[in-house]
C-alpha cells in the first residue's frame, strides 16, 4: 500500500515558527495512544523544545491482515479521539499519520520536520526491535533517539533472581515485583503539554478506506479511543474491582475490567492501574487484579530473555511432542475455530471471539486445553488463530498462556492437568446463560443436558437433534485425555510403551 501523501505536502514544510525555535522532537506513538501519563511524551518534553506527535499505519504489519480487522479500526478511533483532544487544546495542533513502512516513513518524516530528536516508548516484540533497530540505522549520527519503558511496570533486566537470572516461575517473579515496586515507579508520567506545537505535516488522518480497510462491528466498548478507556476503567475501578476475585471466572457475568485492548494499545497507563491496585491493600478484588498485571509483566520479561518462545516452547524437550497431524486434525481444528467441537462451553468461548474480538479470561484457558490436550492439536495453530483474532493480542501474553495451557513453557500447569471443559462448564456457567448466548441452538435444553448434551435423555435435548441441530462431540474427553497422557509421557520418558 502507497504511503498516503496529501496535497498540501508537495513540497518540504516545516513547523510553523521553525525558523525561531530550537530543532522539534518528534514523538512516535505506537502502543501509547494517550496524551495522559504517558512516558514518551513526558521524556520529550523535559527539554523545552516543540514537541510533534507522529503515527504510522505500518504496512509491515497491515499487508498481512484482513480487510475488516477490529484492531484497525480501534486503532483508527484512538487516533481520532487524540486528534480531537489536540484541536481542542489549541486549533493548529494535529497529529502526523502516515501509512507506510514505520522504517522508512519514521527517518523521512524527521527530515521533512528537521527533527533532531526522536523518543518512543520501547517494546520487547522481536519485530519491533527489528524494526526500531532500522530505523536508528536509517538516522544520521545528529539525530537523538530515546526510548523509554511505558508498555510494562517492570522489563528487561529489571527484576532477576539473586543469581542474576530471569525468572521463569511466576509466584517468585511477583514476590519480587511486590518487594521492588515503589510508588516512583508507578508514579503519573506528566507530559508539559505546553511545549506541543503545530505542523504543516499534520493533514489530518486517513479514513478505514484509505487505508485499505472496511468498517467492522466493533463493539462500542471498543470505540472512543482513550476518551472512551478513561471511562472504562472508572466504571470498573468504582464498581467492580472489589468484586473481581469473586466475579472473574464466571463469563456470564461482569466480572472483567474488559480493558485488556485499552492496555495493548495504550488508551489507559499500566502505571495507573497498579497504581489503583497497590492503593488497596486490603482489598481482596485488587490484590487479584494486580496479580494479572504482574503476569503481563512476567510474561514480557520472559518473552525479552527468551525471544525463540514466539516459534517454540521454552522448555525444549516439549518440541519432540507428536501432535496429531493430517486430515482429521485439519477437520477438528476447523471444528475448533468455528467453534462447532460439540463440547458448549468450548464451542460458545469460540463463537464470542469471532463475534467480538474478546475472549473471558478462564476460557482462554480452556479453549487452550481443550486443543492441546483434548483434540491433541500443536498450541502453535491455536496461538497463531488468537493472534488473528483477538483484539487484544500481545504477542508476550498470548505466546505465554498458550505455552502455559501446553505445559511446555515458564511455570506451565502440569502435563497430566488437563481442562475437562464439561466440568468446566458446570463449574462457572452452571444456568448456561453465557453458552446460551453464544450457541442459541441449544437454548431449547434444561440446564443439566447443556454442559454435556450427548449424554442426555432425549427429553432433556427439547427437540435438539445432536447431527443436526448441533455436533456431536469431536472426541471423548476421556479419550482424549488418554491420548495426552501417553503424549507427553512419551516425550518425558514416563511412558510405560
Amino acid at each position: 500500500m502507497p504511503p498516503i501523501v496529501r496535497a498540501a505536502e508537495s513540497a518540504p514544510l516545516l513547523p510553523i515558527n521553525a525558523m525561531s525555535s530550537p530543532a522539534p522532537t518528534l514523538v512516535w506513538l505506537r502502543r501509547d495512544l494517550r496524551l495522559h501519563d504517558h512516558a514518551a511524551l513526558e521524556l520529550a518534553c523535559r527539554d523545552g523544545a516543540p514537541v510533534l506527535l507522529a503515527f504510522v499505519f505500518d504496512t509491515d504489519i497491515l499487508d498481512a491482515l484482513p480487510r475488516q480487522d477490529r484492531r484497525v479500526e480501534l486503532i483508527l478511533e484512538a487516533l481520532l479521539d487524540l486528534e480531537a483532544q489536540l484541536r481542542e487544546r489549541h486549533p493548529g495542533l494535529g497529529l502526523i499519520v502516515r501509512s507506510g513502512r514505520a522504517r522508512e516513513q519514521i527517518p523521512e518524516l524527521l527530515q521533512r520536520c528537521g527533527a533532531q530528536r526522536l523518543v518512543f516508548a520501547h517494546d520487547d516484540d522481536p519485530f519491533a526491535l527489528a524494526r526500531d533497530q532500522a530505523v536508528r540505522a536509517a538516522l544520521p549520527a545528529t539525530v537523538r533517539v530515546d526510548s523509554v519503558r511505558d508498555v510494562t511496570v517492570f522489563e528487561r533486566r529489571e527484576l532477576l533472581t539473586g543469581q542474576g537470572r530471569p525468572y521463569t516461575v511466576f509466584t517468585p517473579y511477583k514476590k519480587a515485583w511486590l518487594r521492588t515496586v515503589d510508588a516512583a515507579r508507578v508514579s503519573e508520567r506528566r507530559p508539559q503539554l505546553e511545549h506541543l506545537a503545530p505542523s504543516a505535516l499534520a493533514q489530518g488522518l486517513p479514513s478505514l478506506s484509505e487505508l485499505g480497510f472496511e468498517a467492522t462491528d466493533l463493539h462500542p466498548r471498543f470505540r472512543g479511543g482513550a476518551t472512551q478507556a478513561q471511562a472504562l476503567w472508572a466504571e470498573f475501578r468504582e464498581q467492580r474491582l472489589a468484586a473481581y476475585a469473586d466475579t472473574r471466572d464466571f463469563p456470564a457475568r461482569k466480572g472483567p475490567s474488559y480493558l485488556s485492548p485499552a492496555l495493548r494499545f495504550g488508551l489507559v497507563s499500566v502505571r495507573e492501574l497498579a497504581r489503583e491496585a497497590l492503593g488497596r491493600p486490603a482489598d481482596e478484588g485488587a490484590a487479584t487484579w494486580l496479580s494479572e498485571l504482574i503476569w503481563r509483566d512476567f510474561y514480557h520479561q520472559v518473552l525479552h530473555h527468551h525471544p525463540g518462545v514466539v516459534n517454540g516452547p521454552l522448555k525444549p524437550e516439549y518440541a519432540a511432542i507428536a501432535w496429531e497431524e493430517g486430515a482429521e486434525a485439519d477437520t477438528w481444528f476447523e471444528a475448533w475455530c468455528a467453534g462447532q467441537t460439540g463440547f458448549p462451553l468450548v464451542d460458545a468461548a469460540m463463537r464470542q471471539l469471532a463475534q467480538t474480538g474478546y475472549m473471558h479470561n478462564r476460557l482462554r484457558m480452556v479453549t487452550a486445553s481443550f486443543l492441546c490436550k483434548t483434540l491433541g492439536i500443536d498450541w502453535r495453530r491455536g496461538e497463531a488463530w488468537f493472534a488473528q483474532k483477538l483484539l487484544d493480542f500481545e504477542l508476550a501474553s498470548n505466546s505465554g498462556g498458550w505455552q502455559w495451557a501446553a505445559s511446555c513453557g515458564c511455570d506451565a500447569q502440569p502435563w497430566f492437568r488437563i481442562f475437562n471443559p464439561v466440568t468446566q462448564s458446570e463449574k462457572f456457567d452452571p444456568k448456561g446463560l453465557f453458552i446460551r448466548r453464544y450457541v442459541p441452538e441449544l437454548a431449547p435444553l434444561s440446564d443439566a443436558a447443556l454442559h454435556a448434551p450427548w449424554e442426555a435423555a432425549p427429553l432433556e435435548l427439547g427437540g435438539v437433534v445432536l447431527g443436526r441441530d448441533y455436533p456431536a462431540p469431536l472426541i471423548l474427553h476421556a479419550e482424549g485425555r488418554a491420548r495426552t497422557l501417553a503424549r507427553y509421557g512419551a516425550v518425558r520418558g514416563l511412558s510405560k510403551d
